[in-house]
């Protein structure tokens, strides 16, 4: 039987959605090649380094702000319909961008409408994504996200290019009409399972770990949503901060050429790409808390590995090589331990409420390093501060998270 489902669902072309989505989440990962534009911006609208930033620091606020407000109306329309509405959005965003005349309205523009939309597609996206693969939600996840990950990698490029050739704000209006010509004619064949697809689960999720399906209201009062969220915050936290960093350290601590450093952010680029569906499997095959304790004792290794032996290229290479795969890691870690959890049936409410821990974590993430660095005047501290972020984690995944095993009945004994 679980083979005739799995065939079934095979000649659905269950497959498409996921070459699909990492097409559609590329354009919307473009919300990440920002600093491509920044200097141009600030010569444009002749604004500061800080304000350059607004339009960035909102669009992701806003991002993880609608795909929780997204969440509780997904299941209402199909989703081809919501992956329209969030890329017309991103489109509207970018093409108001070049009219801005000033930061104000590149904000509201690029960072609210933009961003806005980013967080609606994303997280539909997801949605699609799990109900299609009951049996691998987490290595299906991860291969979607990937997209998002290596976005900068393709659009960056070309976004400079474009600036370079059109302008800035030409670049703005260019993009935002084929993102919302692309995004809407790739959307179109997405669609949620059948009904008897969907009742084909039951079997074929039998050896898979399924929660009981809880609502939002009663996943906020769990143990494990305190300890789902809380880790979320710190690898956010830990991801962010050292991907922020990842220039000034090679270039101050490290001693490396700009130039070398700048190579290196496309290599690093791809470990943040492949740590989606890397640990999106192990979130699978193993349990989220192994996944989770895996993901920290690795970042602590590598913080260990600057401290002892801080004068070594290879160590800058290898420990930020690792960085940048866990903060992709967490970003296929959550999601997927939201479902084991909590259930496909409010995953989209759900885990848009969990995703708000990204925003916590970039802003904490940042501006704590931030202040370390300022007061203490060395790198060195950053990753202790690292290290101790990593035990707490470690600690609050031993204390909230059960540790699943494939085969059996998963419950939340707090519930």
């Amino acid at each position: 039987m679980l083979t005739d489902d799995r065939s079934y669902l095979m000649t659905k072309g269950r497959w498409s959605f996921i070459l699909l989505g990492i097409i559609i989440m590329m354009l919307l990962g473009t919300v990440y090649s920002y600093s491509v534009f920044r200097v141009e911006l600030q010569q444009e609208l002749g604004i500061g380094l800080t304000e350059s930033g607004m339009p960035y620091m909102f669009a992701l606020a806003l991002y993880s702000l609608f795909m929780f407000l997204s969440g509780k109306h997904i299941e209402r329309y199909q989703p081809r319909n919501m992956i329209i509405l969030g890329g017309l959005l991103v489109s509207l965003g970018w093409i108001l961008s070049s009219f801005s005349t000033n930061i104000l309205l590149l904000t509201i523009a690029y960072g609210c409408i933009s961003g806005a939309g980013v967080g609606i597609a994303y997280g539909v996206l997801l949605n699609v994504i799990a109900k299609w693969f009951p049996d691998n939600k987490g290595l299906a996840s991860g291969l979607v996200l990937v997209g998002f990950g290596l976005s900068p990698l393709v659009t960056a490029p070309l976004a400079r290019a474009l600036v370079e050739s059109i302008g800035v704000m030409r670049t703005f209006l260019v993009s935002g009409i084929g993102f919302g010509i692309m995004i809407s004619l790739l959307a179109l064949p997405f669609r949620y399972p059948d009904k008897d697809v969907a009742q084909s689960y039951a079997s074929m999720t039998s050896k898979v770990r399924i929660s009981k399906e809880i609502p939002l209201a009663d996943m906020i009062k769990t143990r494990s949503f305190k300890g789902i969220y809380l880790n979320f915050i710190i690898g956010t936290m830990v991801g962010l901060t050292m991907i922020g960093m990842t220039t000034n350290i090679g270039v101050d601590h490290f001693e490396l050429e700009p130039s070398m450093v700048t190579g290196l952010m496309a290599f690093f680029a791809v470990f943040n790409g492949i740590g989606r569906p890397i640990f999106g499997w192990i979130s699978d095959h193993f349990s989220p808390r192994h996944a989770m304790i895996l993901s920290y004792l690795m970042i602590m290794t590598a913080a260990i590995s600057i401290i002892v032996m801080d004068n070594s290229r290879m160590v800058y290479i290898v420990a930020f090589s690792i960085f940048w795969l866990n903060l992709g890691g967490w970003l296929a870690i959550a999601p997927t331990t939201t479902l084991r959890l909590f259930g496909i049936k409010n995953y989209s409410e759900n885990y848009g409420l969990i995703f708000t821990a990204y925003g916590i974590g970039a802003i904490a993430g940042v501006s704590s390093s931030g202040i370390l660095l300022d007061y203490l005047g060395s790198y060195v501290y950053v990753f202790y501060y690292v290290i101790v972020l990593c035990l707490m984690g470690m600690l609050i995944t031993n204390r909230y998270i059960e540790n699943q095993k494939l085969g059996g009945v998963e419950k939340n004994e707090d519930i």
